[in-house]
């Protein structure tokens, strides 16, 4: 039995296994993520319907009980709206921030360090984000 705010096995299992620079995706529901994965990542299907489960909920699961360094996003078109990107540093903090050619980033996606892809219902577009796990600091350790 878990007390932690994430109970799904497969992700908790997946992250368990996420160490230092491993890379953890929530992909929007347009993501082909059959074609997107790695040798050594897990997919995880939320995607019941459109609009469930949205990125923002995943990343604020995520966030609650895995340490973030990093956080890499598709670029996008100068015409399209990208608000999520917003939201995204919001929800993130002090993270270094990354922007991606397209498919750099889908090449990035199906690197060896991807531990774990995430598909969720998100419908807005330029959802896609690769999160590195951070470390796990001591509080004596928070200068560095």
């Amino acid at each position: 039995m878990l007390k932690t705010p994430v109970i799904h096995p497969t992700i908790m299992e997946a992250l368990g296994r996420s160490g230092h620079f491993a890379q953890v995706v929530i992909a929007d529901g347009n993501l082909p993520v059959g074609a997107m994965s790695g040798p050594n990542s897990t997919t995880v299907h939320l995607n019941f319907k459109p609009g469930l489960l949205d990125a923002l909920t995943v990343l604020e699961g995520i966030l609650e009980v895995c340490p973030v360094q990093g956080a890499i996003v598709m670029d996008k078109p100068a015409e399209a709206n990208a608000e999520i990107h917003d939201a995204y540093k919001k929800l993130l903090g002090d993270v270094t921030w990354d922007e991606m050619e397209r498919w750099a980033f889908y090449d990035k996606i199906r690197d060896k360090n991807t531990t774990l892809i995430i598909q969720t219902g998100e419908q807005r577009r330029f959802a896609n984000l690769i999160l590195t796990v951070g470390v796990v600091k001591m509080a004596e350790e928070s200068g560095f």
